[in-house]
């Protein structure tokens, strides 16, 4: 996958009112840029971090900059969670993820019911396989962990597809991990208890989980890797 070009290199200065965020460009100009993550992106946010922003050609936007990556500690991280539903879609219509394979329809954004609403629906002749993916970017010691504030809606998410293997369809929970310094991942209990509950009661049920690591060389992010997962 290739972030949209060209790449604004800048400095953060500070993120506030959840999807904004100051930054300071090569130039000296402190700009406004739109923050596309709702969680408390823990860990991300010290002041001066290097940021890459991408910028929009749209003149009906009100914020033409959108904050696309953050450097912490040497590795790129990836803010814009919008960018790991792209990455899995490449992957699935490449067949780059092994456990995902073999299904010949991906439709995105499917209604599970009125109420839930799904990333991917795959097809074949035999199934249907419902995929939720979350985007991971809290890291302590080299292992990653979601969420990184309490989310009600990806309890929800949860329990869907707990339904969903309840009346006989396959059910994946996929972790994109945006980051490269990562060996392992676990739930957040510390943080949002509930979910992680969930979580375990979820794969006690037969949702599956997997857990993939990106490469981030930008403008390209791409899969890495499988990890391993310690619920």
């Amino acid at each position: 996958m290739k972030l949209n070009e060209p790449l604004i290199k800048g400095s953060l200065i500070s993120r506030y009112k959840r999807f904004l965020a100051d930054v300071q460009l090569g130039d000296g100009k402190i700009i406004a840029a739109h923050c596309p993550n709702s969680g408390s992106m823990m860990g991300l946010l010290q002041s001066d971090n290097a940021v890459l922003l991408s910028k929009s050609n749209n003149p009906k936007r009100k914020l033409p900059y959108t904050w696309e990556l953050v450097r912490v500690n040497g590795t790129w991280v990836g803010v814009n969670t919008v960018n790991p539903n792209r990455l899995i879609h490449e992957a699935l219509l490449n067949n780059l993820i092994p456990e995902l394979c073999n299904y010949d329809q991906i439709k995105k954004e499917v209604y599970w019911d009125r109420h839930s609403r799904l990333d991917f629906c795959l097809k074949n002749d035999k199934e249907k396989c419902f995929v939720e993916v979350k985007n991971v970017t809290l890291a302590e010691r080299g292992v990653a962990l979601f969420p990184d504030a309490k989310t009600v809606r990806g309890t929800k998410h949860l329990n869907a597809l707990i339904e969903i293997v309840k009346q006989g369809n396959r059910a994946v929970m996929c972790f994109l991990v945006h980051r490269e310094d990562c060996h392992v991942f676990r739930p957040a209990d510390s943080i949002d208890p509930v979910y992680s509950t969930t979580l375990r009661n979820a794969h006690k049920m037969g949702v599956e989980i997997i857990v993939y690591r990106a490469s981030i060389r930008p403008p390209e992010v791409t899969i890495d890797c499988k990890l391993e997962f310690e619920l």
